[in-house]
């Protein structure tokens, strides 16, 4: 392919390899003809066995849209009549589970910890100790927005212990970080093709536990579209989405699945290790400090702070980059000042290597002191 190749250092959509961008010429078809079926069929067989789930205990439910729509599905489809949603809130994307509740006026606590602390385990016990009725608890594995790993497998415990159900946002760290959804006590996670999976974007899944799919029949209809329980069945009955799909990114989802299992999952989260690791070093070069302590960080995504120099000038930086093919991306805390380097997609050290001597140029261009200043 003659197709320039950029190196994206946002946490998400990824850097893809050619031969995903190719599987998505194909002969036109109509997604209800069987074939199309059996090739989703598949699909949802291999997003379930990527977090080990038993095929008997576990399906996938693919819908289309990005990946706040997996949050939305699950907080309005898995909600009984008087029950709470209680969810972990250390970061923008959990906020934003938090958000959803309150549009569709669903019962909910929000137990905020500080965006760059792990949450306090104690305060998630006491809080379900002391609030029977919930039934749901939601959190983020990989909070993207700083890069800090929540420890699901200890939530989902606790969540398990008294009588709910655990929802987790693995956006950015399926098919990265490996999980297994028994073994972290997970009974819904989630994802988008663009992220993890190093797909296009378009179509998103939820991982989830079959029975409490099923039981979810009688539970109040909150939405047409985003309904779990209505996708499931539908899928159940006819292997088809009950909307159309995005037939050309599922074409691109399974060469990525395929590619998934060829380099497999250790391997690709080495690779995803060298990165990350990679990205410190020429950070810790500049000079630039992290805003999250690396002993909590996903392994998956870098949070700079600003330097305390007067030329510095992040929109200035990233044009310099992404004019040379590499992008990087603003923070998401607010009143903070920050950028983010992440290690997803289909990228290895040379490409970090490469990206620091253009990132270089581009402090020296705007006349920003290296190593790079902070006043305290």
């Amino acid at each position: 392919m003659n197709i320039k190749r950029n190196v994206l250092l946002n946490p998400g959509p990824s850097t893809t390899t050619d031969t995903v961008k190719m599987a998505q010429i194909v002969p036109d078809i109509c997604p209800r003809e069987k074939e199309f079926a059996g090739l989703m069929k598949g699909l949802r067989t291999d997003i379930t066995k990527i977090v080990h789930g038993d095929l008997n205990k576990y399906t996938t439910v693919l819908f289309c849209g990005s990946g706040t729509i997996n949050i939305d599905v699950c907080l309005n489809s898995l909600l009984p009549e008087g029950k709470k949603v209680l969810v972990v809130n250390n970061g923008a994307y959990s906020t934003r589970a938090v958000q959803i509740c309150e549009y569709y006026g669903l019962p909910h606590i929000d137990l905020k910890f500080p965006v760059n602390e792990q949450p306090d385990l104690e305060a998630v016990e006491e809080t379900l100790k002391n609030n029977p009725d919930i039934y749901l608890v939601h959190t983020t594995h990989n909070e993207t927005g700083t890069g800090l790993l929540n420890p699901i497998k200890e939530i989902g415990a606790l969540a398990h212990q008294y009588g709910a159900i655990f929802s987790v946002d693995t956006t950015s760290s399926f098919a990265m970080i490996p999980i297994d959804i028994d073994e972290y006590n997970i009974d819904f996670c989630m994802a988008s093709a663009q992220k993890g999976l190093m797909a296009m974007t378009g179509l998103s899944f939820i991982v989830g536990n079959i029975s409490e799919i099923e039981k979810s029949r009688d539970y109040p209809k909150r939405s047409y579209y985003c309904n779990l329980f209505r996708q499931y069945d539908y899928f159940e009955k006819t292997g088809e989405m009950n909307f159309t799909p995005p037939v050309q990114t599922v074409y691109a989802t399974i060469q990525a699945l395929k590619e998934y299992y060829a380099e497999g999952e250790e391997a690709k989260w080495a690779r995803h290790t060298r990165v990350f690791n990679a990205l410190h070093a020429g950070l810790d070069k500049l000079g630039f400090k992290d805003f999250i302590p690396r002993e909590i960080q996903s392994g998956l995504v870098v949070a700079a702070l600003y330097p305390d120099d007067p030329n510095w000038d992040f929109f200035k930086v990233h044009d310099y980059c992404y004019e040379r093919g590499f992008t990087i991306y603003p923070g998401k805390v607010e009143k903070k000042g920050m950028f983010r380097l992440c290690a997803l997609g289909a990228i290895d050290v040379p490409d970090i290597e490469n990206f620091f001597k253009v990132f270089e140029e581009a402090l020296k261009v705007n006349n920003i002191q290296i190593p790079v200043i902070y006043n305290k």
